[in-house]
């Protein structure tokens, strides 16, 4: 009985001991609207990782984008999410008018990703042609807090505007937004997204539209060095027959620091390895490169991200 007994302790010990290399791991990607460019390319992540990383069990999660993904991040709810680099800036030092109380001090950087154009669109029956054109009209900045609406603050602040200057402002992802605009409740959607975002070709499908410049001495007054002066190129949407000036931000894959450094290594890897399958869910995708991975990080690297850069020589 006394020999059963051990046999039967050494079994369950080994199985204990065991366990922890056989547990499935999970990573939980967190985007934003479905409507948005966060969304494709946050379940071609998903897919690219559960393809490449044996025993990973990935999903994707809808968010209301930057600001709570990276209040996901901090908790511990996410093992990857995507963030306008502005809104990592004000997360990782602190903001509390950003939506960030505290610093989010457990954030770690995995790579650079595409550009954020800022995109203020009219429907061409409003009559706005320029920035000075918005006062009094109604706006849609984007769900509170998100990203987009961080986007809104800064740059109407830098043409001389406040939110108190519209007729009315509604705080709406990018898919509701463009609904209002359809019916007329809405005469302008400010959008910060890549180029070729899905709400817009829908709204340019739909109605006649005018895309509202962003001159760079405006981009200039944010005083924000992730802002800088860009186009959208001409015919990027439907009618739109010339080039518009505006402002670009760059996106950052972020993770925290409770995921293990391994893990993480696997996820730089298999992304660019993967990229393809990236470009293939929105065009966006094509501006990655990882010779850009880490410019402009606001943060310190993932160890399992800088592992990943070392090995491909873009880190000495």
């Amino acid at each position: 009985m006394k020999h059963w007994t051990r046999a039967f302790l050494a079994a369950v010990t080994a199985a204990m001991f065991a366990a922890p290399a056989a547990a499935q791991q999970f990573i939980n990607v967190l985007t934003g609207g479905t409507s948005g460019i966060y969304y494709p390319l946050g379940v071609s992540l998903s897919q690219i990782y559960g393809k490449a990383i044996p025993g990973v069990k990935a999903t994707v999660q809808s968010t209301k984008a930057s600001a709570e993904n990276l209040n996901l991040l901090q908790a511990g709810r996410g093992e990857a999410a995507l963030t306008l680099g502005d809104a990592l800036s004000l997360a990782w030092n602190g903001n509390a008018e950003a939506g960030f109380k505290t610093p989010l001090k457990r954030l770690r950087g995995v790579s650079a990703t595409y550009t954020n154009y800022i995109q203020i669109v009219a429907s061409a029956g409003s009559g706005i042609k320029s920035m000075a054109d918005l006062k009094g009209k109604r706006i849609s900045v984007g769900a509170p807090k998100s990203g987009t609406e961080l986007n809104a603050r800064s740059i109407l602040k830098a043409a001389g505007l406040s939110y108190a200057d519209f007729a009315k402002v509604e705080y709406l992802p990018f898919g509701e937004s463009v609904e209002l605009m359809k019916n007329r409740q809405l005469d302008v959607t400010l959008q910060s997204a890549g180029l070729g975002v899905a709400s817009i070709r829908d709204l340019a499908a739909s109605v006649s539209i005018v895309i509202v410049p962003i001159p760079p001495e405006v981009v200039a007054k944010v005083g924000d060095a992730a802002y800088q002066p860009v186009q959208i190129p001409a015919n990027t949407y439907q009618g739109q027959t010339s080039a518009v000036p505006t402002a670009g931000i760059p996106n950052f894959l972020v993770s925290h620091e409770g995921v293990p450094a391994d893990l993480v290594y696997k996820m730089t890897k298999a992304m660019y390895e993967n990229l393809d399958m990236m470009v293939a869910a929105h065009a966006a995708a094509k501006q990655i490169r990882r010779e850009n991975a880490v410019k402009g990080m606001p943060l310190p690297l993932h160890p399992g991200a800088e592992k990943y850069y070392r090995e491909v020589g873009l880190i000495k």
